[in-house]
């Protein structure tokens, strides 16, 4: 049996939410003040609509976020060095942290409004699809070093220096530039993958 193909109305009103979705986010400073009603009202769909194609307010934050990263992701899975498979170990590890700070700093509020759902619902941020499937990238390639560190773990502290909240610390409270960052990240990339 093949696979239901989705309803023209259903793919319009998916775009339609997800083009308001990521509006609002952007536009709300907290981005926590953005409802589902405020979301379905600016989509022109009912609420019901919203929960039937995303779940929760959770689900929806990472549709939007999956599609505003879904060219790095792919750059990341098939493209070509430094981000993509074919690259040295180090060299990749390296770039693939550069992108996750600039990703990160460019969607800035929505990053802070996914990482606190997730860690309001059930589940945790390293139980999110998006977060596992960095740190596996990052685990294997990590694993393809010369390191004696355990890959996973080695993964999780390289994630945990650039969640949302710590990025907007540095860029507000302490001024600290998108490029300062990035050099900051891979230095502490290189000492961890040097042990």
């Amino acid at each position: 049996m093949s696979p239901r193909k989705a309803r023209a109305d259903a793919v319009r009103n998916r775009a339609a939410v997800l083009a308001a979705a990521d509006r609002l986010f952007t536009e709300s400073p907290e981005g926590t003040a953005v409802s589902m009603d405020a979301i379905a009202t600016a989509a022109g769909v009912g609420k019901g609509t919203l929960f039937r194609g995303f779940g929760d307010r959770s689900g929806l934050i990472r549709a939007v976020y999956e599609a505003r990263t879904e060219r790095l992701r792919e750059a990341i899975a098939t493209g070509p060095a430094p981000l993509g498979p074919g690259s040295p170990p180090r060299q990749r590890v390296r770039a693939v942290m550069a992108a996750v700070v600039r990703v990160k700093l460019e969607n800035s509020p929505l990053m802070r409004v996914l990482e606190s759902a997730t860690s309001g619902d059930s589940g945790a941020l390293v139980d999110t699809e998006p977060y596992r499937w960095v740190h596996a990238v990052l685990a294997e390639t990590i694993a393809e070093t010369s390191t004696s560190l355990d890959p996973s773990w080695t993964a999780h502290v390289l994630l945990s220096m650039v969640r949302a909240d710590l990025l907007d610390h540095l860029t507000s409270d302490r001024r600290a530039s998108e490029d300062r960052i990035v050099s900051d990240v891979d230095d502490v990339v290189e000492r961890l993958l040097d042990r």
